[in-house]
């Protein structure tokens, strides 16, 4: 394979330049993509542990009326 490449004739610098800018603008975009994939799983992740929070403080707030109850009848 290596005499194969060796005897494969170079693009001139005007021509390979094209493709150079090419693989340039496909990696960029694949960039872009990737970062907005990682933005839009970051922003459910968020709005998720928003909700999960949400509960954990309605469970702890309804907890703590229950303990309330409880002390005010055994106190009482």
């Amino acid at each position: 394979m290596l005499p194969l490449l060796a005897d494969a004739p170079a693009l001139p610098l005007d021509e390979a330049g094209k493709y150079v800018a090419g693989a340039y603008v496909v990696f960029l975009a694949l960039i872009v993509v990737y970062v907005a994939i990682m933005a839009a799983k970051l922003q459910r992740i968020e709005r998720e542990l928003r909700e999960l929070a949400g509960f954990a403080e309605q469970r702890s707030r309804e907890r703590a009326e229950v303990e309330a109850e409880h002390a005010e009848v055994g106190g009482g």
